[in-house]
């Protein structure tokens, strides 16, 4: 063991650990989720030291030996060693402050070593005056986050992107397809498969478009704030280094807020990212419904689709096959809309020049990160491209349909055809059959007016009849 000392007094530790006495207070303080720290947070948070010890050893603040030993340890921790020191939960009081302090006496213990010390040996390399010098949890947290889900957002991205490519390939093998189109549940008039599939492509890629221009957010930092934004024990140089550290370490075109107060109190950045997670979850959430919907069955529901069995879907039920992929997009869709409300609360309830709430903001906003990319690349893998249509069902349905009578209203009245479509709902008869049958039309014609492409394409469905007098 040994023994470290803060304001509140003396505590023991493992003498074997990076981290110190305000971590170690942090972990009996805050035993909340039983989670660790995201990993890309922390990397991304030790790049950001990083960047500032650099430029405090370039701006002459920091001695080189010391800035040297601290830019090992922060490099380390980029490519994943020490993870397991970072030990305090990510939901926690002080906006940060114990993940700060986490990293610093992390960076601190380490450089420590490396210069030949003992781990706790603060005059050598301390976690405040060196590892934390010219900064504050207020600004390096948030800019640490902005890195962390710029990294992140590049997968969710092209996830979304290669689920639009397999609902745009679906669209264009299942174009062909008139099937029943359906509102509120009930028969409506026909529509192309493929152009249901073409309209799940394009709101996922407007999703992956929102998600994209939420980043540009994520490019604005208030390093050099310190505590509220006024920079106090930042020098400009500094600011101005830290900046250039941040673009050449991160590959990100990082730049300096306008107004650092404003940086510091408000995070509608994050929030829009989170907005756009929560609009993406929509999207995908009726997506997955609709799909669960088509290929419900096998002879008891609409069938019109297939999905392709992952898994046995009962412990009880031999032969049973459940839509489990499309159950879980659901299911991560209502975690990621619950997240987003917590996003919101968390940004409304910061205080004065700072928001205190962070820690669970940034919580939410890494792992529905994480959790849209997985999910979005289960849909797509085991799932959207697999799917197959049953190409006898669709017709099936759509010859009983009573929505099929809407072609037919132009040429022969609504009220004729409101007529017809209660007969044939009553007798169980076909609607072209009666139709043919009262003689309002002739086989001719009604076939000119049922094609598949004049049924499902802007326009009066046997255009040209209706031109020769017909329904006028």
């Amino acid at each position: 063991m040994r023994v470290e000392r803060d304001l509140l007094g003396e505590r023991e530790l493992p003498a074997d650990v990076y981290y110190g006495i305000q971590t170690l207070r942090a972990t009996e303080n805050f035993p909340i989720t039983g989670l660790r720290l995201h990993p890309a947070l922390i990397k991304a948070l030790a790049l950001v030291k990083r960047a500032a010890t650099q430029a405090n050893m370039d701006t002459g603040f920091l001695p080189a030996h010391i800035g040297r030993a601290i830019i090992t340890a922060c490099t380390e921790i980029e490519a994943g060693r020490w993870l397991e020191q970072f030990v305090v939960d990510p939901i926690q009081g002080g906006a940060g402050t114990s993940i700060n302090m986490n990293m610093n006496e992390v960076l601190a213990n380490r450089a420590i070593e490396l210069l030949g010390g003992r781990r706790g040996d603060y005059f050598l390399v301390h976690p405040n005056t060196h590892v934390n010098m010219s900064q504050s949890t207020n600004d390096v947290i948030p800019t640490a986050v902005r890195l962390a889900l710029l990294r992140i957002l590049d997968g969710t991205i092209e996830a979304l992107n290669n689920l639009v490519e397999e609902f745009f390939r679906l669209a264009a093998e299942y174009d062909d397809i008139v099937k029943l189109g359906r509102t509120h549940l009930q028969d409506a008039v026909p529509i192309r498969l493929g152009q249901e599939f073409g309209a799940y492509a394009r709101v996922v890629k407007r999703d992956a478009e929102r998600i994209k221009r939420s980043r540009e957010g994520l490019l604005t930092v208030n390093m050099g704030a310190t505590a509220v934004g006024t920079g106090l024990n930042a020098d400009p140089a500094y600011i101005s280094k830290v900046l250039e550290y941040l673009r050449e370490f991160s590959g990100y075109p990082f730049v300096g807020a306008e107004d650092l107060v404003d940086a510091t109190q408000n995070v509608d950045a994050l929030v829009a990212v989170s907005t756009a997670f929560k609009s993406a979850a929509v999207s995908l959430s009726k997506i997955a419904s609709d799909l669960r919907l088509l290929s419900s069955g096998p002879r008891g529901g609409l069938g019109e689709i297939n999905l392709p069995p992952v898994q046995p879907g009962s412990s009880i039920m031999p032969g049973k096959v459940n839509p489990v992929i499309a159950e879980t997009v659901n299911q991560v869709a209502f975690q990621l809309i619950g997240s987003d409300v917590t996003v919101a609360l968390a940004a409304q309830n910061g205080q004065l020049e700072l928001n205190v709430m962070q820690p669970v903001l940034i919580h939410n906003l890494l792992h529905s990160a994480d959790m849209l990319r997985n999910v979005v690349t289960v849909f797509t893998t085991k799932c959207v491209s697999g799917i197959t249509a049953n190409r006898e069902r669709c017709s099936e349905l759509l010859n009983k349909s009573l929505g099929i009578v809407t072609a037919l209203s132009p040429h022969i009245g609504y009220d004729q055809a409101s007529s017809i479509a209660q007969e044939a709902l009553s007798t169980g008869r076909s609607v072209a059959e009666i139709v043919l049958e009262k003689g309002l039309l002739t086989p001719a014609e009604l076939d000119v007016i049922m094609r598949p492409n004049e049924l499902t394409e802007p326009g009066i469905a046997g255009r040209q009849l209706w031109d020769q007098g017909r329904g006028k």
